[in-house]
């Protein structure tokens, strides 16, 4: 059960165009963001960091960002992320044969050797302590630019203040993220007990 309740509904009210706007893209309202919306600085400026870094102009596939912060956040352990990125993921169309064997991009031929060295990366970036090496990155050069790179590690950097965010207040996950884990993600070992009612 979260540790801190949504905004009031004024709160909410103030910042409705905000929230009408990642419940777009999203397909639902986000329990993550009616907290932050206490403090609607932080919702401001987490909105425009995310927009910048998951939004139309971003030149990364859709699906792949989705991927790179599931991956991530699996291990960072924060399973609200991994719920909300996997049922993105499938959202902005991803094969469900791949979301089945995300948990195993290194070894599963889904999988294009551009999409292994970004996921490989957001795997070592997205651990404590952060394990990313020049090995990594010089992975990625064979198959992305250097701005390109930026915007992987952008996704990895984004979903680690949601990780830190969303395990830190025990967020409860929304009916339609939490359906689909249960579903897709528990067969494999996820476990969102902390963020279940």
């Amino acid at each position: 059960m979260t540790r801190i309740s949504p905004a009031s509904e004024d709160q909410l009210t103030a910042s409705k165009d905000l929230l009408a706007l990642a419940a777009a893209a999203m397909g639902f309202e986000a329990n993550s963001l009616k907290v932050m919306a206490r403090q609607p600085a932080i919702l401001q400026g987490f909105m425009a960091l995310s927009a910048a870094i998951l939004g139309p102009n971003a030149s990364l596939d859709p699906v792949l960002r989705q991927m790179i912060a599931h991956i991530s956040s699996a291990a960072a352990g924060c399973a609200y992320c991994q719920a909300h990125t996997a049922h993105g993921a499938e959202h902005r169309g991803a094969d469900a044969a791949k979301l089945e064997a995300l948990w195993s991009f290194e070894t599963s031929d889904l999988f294009s050797p551009a999409e292994k060295a970004a996921l490989d990366l957001a795997l070592a970036a997205g651990s404590v302590p952060n394990q990313s090496t020049d090995a990594h990155f010089e992975a990625l050069r064979a198959h992305y630019s250097e701005d390109e790179i930026v915007e992987i590690v952008g996704v990895i950097a984004l979903f680690g203040f949601l990780n830190r965010w969303n395990d830190t207040l025990a967020t409860t996950l929304e009916d339609s993220p939490l359906a689909f884990a249960e579903s897709h993600l528990a067969p494999k070992g996820w476990v969102g007990d902390r963020h279940t009612d």
